[in-house]
């Protein structure tokens, strides 16, 4: 659920968590492991050793670990609670999480792409608002106090998306398709673990192409899906495998983006490593070993997702061509 906008005037005082280590200077290894964590966190440094998160459930569950392989590796630390004393105070602390002009860099870089709208290839405009899109993920994970600077970067984004997709796929939700656009935008969509090729290279074209501002779950086995979710890849999801294509090329079919060259060649691999019969695609192999790489390294859904998306990423970009003028 997204954080409701706290606006400047409100006299809102926030509970804080100072974290408080002396890490052993013998050990760098330790040390560099704390401090990108802290980082990764989005932890304020006040001072060396020092650093201030909000107090939130998911803050306090993810120091945890990080305080107890301090303790192991023989540093100190302790995590203090506090309150802001006074309205000046609460403010000075809040502008250590300052996400603003992050946001605003993000909203100069989309609207500068608009200056190409009917001139450069909607191709590499989409390539680009894709890094754009990870970039206002990366940086919405640690804007911990939300503004209409952050809300202003999340619709000028989604509006350019959608600008370009209509660029792409001037066909997409007309009479062409059979699932009407309308009905696949701001959805929650859910398939089933574990994650392989097809659940992957789906999840990739939903959050990609088809609904980039749609929601993603993963369903354990015997698990229902959330009331009103769009269901893929799994028997009796509203997309699912047919008798010849796998529920990727069915996703291709039914949202008018089967014409695209690109996401078609997406489709023969996938296919390949779902069915594995003849003849054998040439670059399955390699798709094949950095899958396995990345579901050997990740520890959850979520980031195993964001590691499969850089390979589709890569393979769309090599694949594309730019219609002929």
């Amino acid at each position: 659920m997204p954080k409701k906008p706290i606006q400047d005037s409100e006299p809102t005082f926030t509970r804080w968590l100072f974290c408080v280590a002396s890490l052993p200077t013998a050990d760098p290894e330790t040390r560099m492991r704390v401090l990108r964590t802290l980082e990764a966190l989005g932890a304020a440094p006040l001072r060396e050793g020092v650093y201030a998160l909000p107090d939130e459930p998911k803050i306090r569950s993810a120091l945890k670990p990080l305080t107890d392989y301090i303790a192991k590796g023989g540093g100190v630390v302790h995590v203090l609670e506090a309150k802001s004393a006074t309205e000046a105070q609460e403010k000075e602390f809040r502008r250590l999480f300052d996400r603003t002009a992050r946001f605003r860099e993000l909203i100069k870089v989309v609207e500068s792409l608009r200056l190409g709208f009917g001139v450069s290839d909607p191709g590499d405009i989409a390539r680009v608002l894709n890094r754009q899109r990870r970039e206002l993920e990366s940086i919405s994970a640690l804007d911990f106090f939300p503004n209409q600077t952050s809300e202003r970067a999340a619709r000028v984004l989604a509006e350019a998306e959608a600008a370009v997709r209509k660029m792409l796929f001037p066909h997409a939700g007309s009479a062409a398709a059979r699932e009407p656009a309308e009905t696949l935008v701001n959805r929650v969509w859910a398939t089933r673990k574990p994650l392989w090729a097809d659940r992957l290279a789906c999840a990739w074209l939903i959050r990609r192409f088809v609904d980039p501002e749609g929601k993603i779950v993963w369903l354990d086995k015997g698990q229902a899906p959330p009331h009103r979710s769009i269901g893929f890849a799994f028997d009796g999801a509203q997309f699912h495998n047919s008798a010849t294509r796998v529920t990727y090329e069915e996703l291709l079919d039914r949202t008018g983006l089967a014409g695209n060259r690109a996401l078609a060649r997406i489709g023969g691999i996938v296919h390949y490593l779902e069915v594995q019969e003849t003849p054998v695609v040439p670059e399955a192999a390699g798709v094949q070993t950095l899958l396995q790489g990345a579901r050997r390294r990740v520890t959850g859904e979520d980031e195993l997702l964001r590691e499969a998306e850089k390979t589709f990423d890569l393979l769309y970009d090599s694949f594309y061509e730019p219609a002929k003028r």
